[in-house]
């Protein structure tokens, strides 16, 4: 079973939808049979290599609400991560371009590391203040994450797999994405945003069933529809 991630780096509710899907798959019956493939998605292309805001102010005026409102935003998306172990400190944010990040992503798929580094960028993102935009916090958490400097830098100083991650994107408008995270399996079937691991799991087990054959399904789950969970 192949599970593409369609992501990005500054983006809290991919981080806590991977979260899930990790939880499910420790439940799933086969998930020594399952391959993670990271893909690429920009929310901000536009983005300077660092945007110096109030991460509470930014997302009052993206999504039109007050500064009241946005700090709402992040209180919620740091208790739902807490509920699944991840730690968001997302006062500490400092948003910026992603591209640069997710041509390290692909470098670290052709290197066998691409889980490593993706989660290494988002914890540093969400958790540290890192600024993913830049190439020198770039090149310390992917090294820290397993990939060698002088490789790095040289990706960092050319336009090394700025071809994948525009592929990436070019299939996310062929799918119709507008916004993240998308986790296609099998390229059949599509759950989109971070739902809870027990409606993953169903979902898993379900495409499982349909496209190999019966599994063996132990403890009640959730079908989640394009419009939510339903119990």
């Amino acid at each position: 079973m192949k599970i593409e991630i369609w992501s990005d780096i500054v983006c809290p509710w991919c981080a806590i939808g991977k979260a899930e899907l990790d939880t499910a798959l420790t439940e799933f019956e086969h998930a020594g049979e399952v391959e993670l493939v990271w893909r690429s998605f920009e929310l901000d292309p536009e983005a300077p290599p660092v945007r110096d805001v109030d991460y509470g102010g930014m997302l009052a005026g993206k999504y039109g609400t007050t500064a009241d409102g946005g700090r709402a935003m992040i209180e919620r998306m740091t208790r739902t991560a807490a509920e699944v172990g991840l730690e968001f400190d997302l006062g500490r944010a400092r948003p910026g371009n992603s591209f640069d990040a997710h041509r390290l992503v692909h470098l670290a798929a052709d290197r066998g590391l691409q889980t490593r580094v993706k989660e290494r960028f988002l914890r540093g993102y969400l958790s540290k203040g890192e600024a993913i935009g830049e190439h020198e916090a770039l090149e310390r958490l992917a090294v820290e994450a397993g990939l060698g400097r002088d490789e790095v830098r040289e990706i960092l100083g050319s336009d090394s797999y700025a071809a994948a991650v525009r592929a990436d994107e070019n299939e996310a408008l062929q799918l119709g994405l507008t916004g993240v995270p998308l986790f296609l399996i099998d390229r059949r079937f599509a759950i989109n945003g971070a739902h809870p691991a027990v409606a993953v799991l169903e979902t898993l087990r379900r495409v499982w069933q349909e496209t190999r054959g019966p599994v063996t399904v132990a403890g009640d789950g959730r079908a989640c529809g394009p419009d939510g969970c339903a119990d």
